[in-house]
């Protein structure tokens, strides 16, 4: 199954935005249950991200910024604000892409093979059983002071064509996401002033998710 390229590089931060919401790797090798013990575990976790993506053989990368929101047992929200609004909402049943409050694109995953294996890894992370991501990814990680770094290589080729190779920095939280895809492109994103709580999320937001 072919994922939507306008798609494919909101997987990976998606993802592992949930997956520092399920303060979650896998209990594997030492650094890694190591990092696992440094996450924090938010119910509701909210902040700004800022990401750059370099395409190949284009010189100037393209950027964008905006906001998301992780909510364990409902889902997610990546609010696109510059340089065109737009919102991806990922629940159990759905990846769906908003525009003015209308749909504009829906993955439904009972149908996409690679959607349903992306929504089961992060429902699965946000309800704390972290065994999935052992099954799909391939793990080496390493921590220093509280910092650390994972990478993740997917092991079924149908992933890995989606979201590629991952490298995720941070601390209490995923800080940073570094995506390369087989394409040569490559993704960096920066999540930065975490809220946690209730009070993290606007009635807006909360909406889209209920």
């Amino acid at each position: 199954m072919m994922i939507n390229s306008s798609l494919r590089h909101y997987l990976a931060p998606v993802l592992f935005a949930a997956l520092s919401a399920a303060a979650g790797l896998v209990q594997a090798a030492a650094p890694v249950a190591q990092i696992q013990t440094a996450l924090a575990k938010p119910a509701v976790m909210c902040g700004r991200f800022d990401q750059t993506k370099q395409l190949t053989g284009i010189k100037k990368p393209l950027a964008a910024n905006g906001r998301f929101c992780v909510v364990a047992g409902k889902g997610i929200l990546w609010q696109t604000r510059q340089p065109f609004p737009s919102t991806l909402r990922i629940t159990r049943d759905a990846i769906t892409q908003l525009q003015d409050g209308r749909v504009a694109m829906r993955l439904d995953a009972q149908q996409e093979p690679v959607v349903k294996m992306i929504n089961n890894v992060l429902f699965s992370l946000l309800a704390g059983d972290l065994s999935q991501l052992d099954k799909l990814f391939e793990l080496d990680g390493s921590i220093k002071n509280g910092n650390w770094q994972v990478a993740l290589k997917a092991r079924q080729p149908g992933l890995a064509k989606a979201i590629g190779d991952i490298q995720l920095e941070g601390g209490a939280y995923v800080n940073k996401v570094i995506m390369q895809e087989a394409s040569g492109d490559h993704t960096e994103i920066v999540f930065s002033a975490i809220q946690t709580g209730a009070t993290a999320m606007s009635a807006d937001e909360g909406a889209m998710l209920d």
